[in-house]
């Protein structure tokens, strides 16, 4: 019986052991690749904005000292106002003196009339009548104006030219250009809605590849979300400033979706057997898939990265025909739930890096059939359900 009992402990010791599951991040690069393909020696482009901003820091800074300088100029008639307003505060405070005496005269006879109670009731109410004077205005002779550099916080300033700046496309580089992109572009128009403001902005944008018009349409002619506060009450500059770079985010996002070719730096979380023996299928796949996706390279030839895919699929080939004899009932089975589970988040981590969503919604799909059998963790369950929302993710 002892012989019998320490021959079950050690293979549920060994079972247990060689289903030790470890995790891994791999990093890799690749190429994000547009809609629109062009050559790599044809990768140039400009580009030209027609808006109505034009307002520099010169233009800026020379209002600032004309201003000034008009208010030197002027100050001798500053001075005379000045006095003036003074002169009829000092009216108007005397005719607020004759109104004041006159209404403390007439509240005065009133409160003679009541009776003593009654005026015992007011005055303990605070309501006794008091001759109430407005304060005498005081002059203040106007300083001398005094020149100070503006605030450049307290305006738009952006032109045509700053704008064309903020405007490109990755993996393009300026100069002779085989793309040329022309944005139009209107004013921020604010607009009411039940006490809340909404603005648009209409930008035209059109391209042409070497003299060719290729594109032609328009963004943000829908009135988005503003401020929970009417028009009137917001800071329109600073709304309008920043509305518009929400604009040229909105070009740079459609002119990279069409023509850039970006390079993205990814990770990749994979789990794998830690133990040799049975498993050492899953190892092999756990090398085929890591060492490939080390060696894809970010640029537009595909030579190197199509026999990094292909020996990649080596692995998640392995790993298919592994899922295919999973056991999910029995937990001692060499490749049991817990393979399973391990194997169908590796399958939809990775093609949900690689961006292919398809497969990655197909394993997700058969994952979800084996739910009840796999026992996911909180983690995992959190994990699994971010994935799923990048995969539906439009």
């Amino acid at each position: 019986m002892r012989k019998i009992l320490l021959s079950i402990a050690i293979v549920s010791a060994m079972g247990m052991q060689a289903q030790s599951i470890n995790s891994e991040n791999v990093d890799f690069r690749v190429l994000k690749a547009p809609q629109t393909s062009i050559k790599e020696t044809e990768r140039t482009y400009s580009i030209k904005v027609n808006s109505p901003y034009n307002l520099s820091k010169e233009d800026v800074l020379k209002q600032a000292k004309k201003d000034h300088q008009d208010a030197v100029a002027n100050f001798s008639n500053t001075i005379k106002e000045s006095q003036d307003n003074y002169q009829q505060s000092l009216r108007d405070y005397n005719d607020e003196v004759i109104k004041a005496k006159e209404t403390f005269a007439l509240e005065s006879a009133e409160f003679k009339k009541m009776s003593l109670l009654e005026r015992l009731n007011m005055q303990e109410k605070g309501m006794k009548p008091t001759l109430r004077l407005p304060s005498k205005p005081v002059y203040v002779k106007p300083s001398p104006p005094i020149y100070r550099d503006p605030d450049l916080n307290d305006y738009f300033i952006v032109d045509n030219n700053v704008l064309a700046s903020q405007i490109s496309i990755d993996g393009y580089k300026k100069g002779n250009p085989n793309v040329d992109v022309y944005i139009d572009m209107s004013t921020v128009n604010f607009q009411d809605n039940a006490g809340q403001t909404f603005a648009n902005q209409p930008t035209k944008i059109t391209v042409k590849e070497n003299g060719t018009e290729k594109i032609n349409t328009s963004i943000g002619q829908d009135f988005v979300f503003v401020s929970s506060q009417p028009s009137n009450n917001i800071n329109k500059p600073a709304e309008e400033k920043k509305y518009l770079g929400n604009t040229i985010k909105s070009i740079n996002t459609f002119l990279n979706e069409t023509y850039g070719y970006k390079t993205l730096n990814k990770q990749v979380k994979l789990e794998f057997v830690k133990n040799k023996g049975e498993y050492n299928d899953l190892e092999k796949a756990q090398i085929y898939v890591t060492t490939n996706l080390r060696k894809l390279q970010a640029n537009s030839d595909p030579t190197t990265n199509n026999v990094a895919f292909e020996n990649m699929k080596k692995g998640t080939d392995i790993w298919e025909q592994v899922l295919a004899k999973v056991n999910y009932t029995d937990k001692k089975a060499v490749y049991n739930a817990k393979i399973g589970k391990y194997l169908f988040l590796n399958l939809i981590r990775l093609n949900v890096a690689l961006e292919n969503k398809k497969a990655a919604e197909k394993y997700l799909n058969q994952m979800q059939e084996k739910m009840v059998e796999l026992d996911l963790s909180y983690n995992e369950k959190a994990e699994l359900k971010t994935l799923e929302n990048q995969i539906y993710k439009s």
